[in-house]
């Protein structure tokens, strides 16, 4: 059975790791002053940002129409028997039920869609843990399994610079916002039940960051060896210099640079910083 993976473009993988690994990615859309991009195809991270900055409107994102999975699924159905679909969370887009609809629609191809119930770069830790399978002859039903049995070890917490681009986007209830503006907190958040909320609210970023490399160190003494991923929002060169840190604590874990793109970029605004792990 030839299995393709699928995924959307707020995995954040990069063309390299697409290309390697035969991965098929799906756009998501940003809606901006002056038009509609699929991110990662029509405007890179670094571009949105800038556009963002000189605008007075509110960029918008958009799930990719139910048309665009049901057209590269009857593609992938000439030469592939099953795809896996991951996702980012269901909590905050309707990507996954997207991938669910048009997998229901077409013929001549099974379709496996996966909620990874959380976003970016650990979304992308799943998406190339089932490229990697596929690649040593594993099933779709093993492939999920071992997605489902490694999910406990999945944590991502992460420190953003102003909270009105998650209440405007509807990804934070206005409460939480308005207690972190009052009292200038810098809150680190997480993903619970597949949706972004408040995790601790710390009165400094520095203190905020230093929270998350606690978190960080009680998952590896929980779960052994790591790999890890440092995700910034156009603050590239303070997220280098955190992971240089990170790496020299915790020398047993693979570390790798993302970013936060356009879509989940909306929501969190610029100079936003996570960190993201998974067990090896």
């Amino acid at each position: 059975m030839k299995i393709a993976i699928v995924t959307d473009s707020t995995a954040y993988l990069t063309e390299e790791e697409r290309s390697r690994y035969n991965i098929h990615m799906i756009p998501l859309s940003v809606n901006l002053e002056d038009g509609v991009y699929e991110e990662e195809v029509e405007i890179t991270a670094s571009e949105f940002y800038d556009k963002v900055r000189n605008s007075k409107v509110f960029p918008k994102t958009t799930q990719p129409p139910v048309g665009k999975f049901v057209e590269l699924f009857e593609q992938l159905a000439k030469d592939y028997d099953e795809v896996i679909s991951i996702h980012l969370s269901s909590g905050i887009s309707g990507t996954f039920s997207g991938a669910v609809q048009a997998g229901n629609m077409v013929e001549g191809i099974n379709v496996t869609a996966f909620d990874s119930e959380i976003a970016c770069s650990p979304q992308g830790m799943y998406v190339l843990e089932a490229a990697k399978m596929v690649e040593q002859g594993a099933t779709v039903e093993e492939i999920i399994a071992h997605l489902e049995s490694i999910r406990p070890t999945l944590g991502a917490y992460f420190v953003v610079d102003d909270l009105a681009h998650l209440q405007r986007g509807g990804r934070l209830s206005a409460a939480a916002a308005l207690i972190g503006g009052l009292l200038q907190v810098k809150p680190v958040l997480h993903f619970v039940d597949k949706v972004i909320v408040p995790f601790e609210k710390i009165r400094t970023r520095k203190k905020a960051l230093r929270r998350v490399e606690e978190l960080l160190a009680q998952a590896i003494e929980q779960h052994g060896d790591l790999q890890a991923t440092v995700i910034h929002s156009n603050c590239e060169e303070e997220a280098a210099e955190w992971m240089k840190q990170l790496q020299a604590t915790h020398p047993n874990v693979s570390f790798k640079l993302s970013y936060f793109g356009p879509v989940i970029g909306t929501h969190l605004g610029e100079g936003a910083l996570a960190v993201g792990w998974l067990k090896k």
